[in-house]
């Protein structure tokens, strides 16, 4: 399995709650490595860009709102099939519907409030990556 590097957004209901050292282990004792990472504030107009695919979706703007809400963590993770085992790190977006031990099991508070975003492809990596970092930023 080639090394890939995959986007993780620490989510606003996770950040408040102060978890996002809980939410780093996960993702490190799973053997992900985190090659860049900051703590930012969306603004409503940025969210709504980084998530302009669910433009057409009912619950776009609840989404854009909740992201901007507060602070996120934006961080890029690094290892032998980085996509994957982050999405299966995170588990399931219903957090009732995840597996033991994933992030969204221990910490989501409800299936729009999951603590968590990672990107769903290689592809889709490599644009969110871009989204939030500059190639300095990378430093695995």
């Amino acid at each position: 399995m080639a090394v890939e590097r995959t986007l993780s957004i620490i989510k606003p209901d996770a950040t408040e709650r102060n978890l996002t050292g809980k939410i780093n282990t996960l993702f490190e004792d799973a053997g992900l490595r985190i090659v860049a990472q900051k703590r930012i504030h969306l603004s409503p107009a940025q969210a709504g860009k980084f998530y302009e695919v669910h433009a057409e979706r009912p619950f776009f703007g609840e989404l854009t709102e909740f992201m901007a809400r507060s602070p996120v963590v934006v961080q890029v993770l690094e290892g032998e099939g980085a996509v994957a085992k982050n999405r299966e790190v995170m588990g399931a977006t219903n957090p009732a519907e995840a597996d033991e031990g994933t992030v969204r099991k221990s910490f989501a508070q409800s299936i729009g409030e999951n603590s968590v975003h990672g990107s769903d492809s290689a592809e889709n990596a490599a644009i969110e990556i871009a989204f939030f970092f500059s190639g300095l930023e990378l430093v695995g």
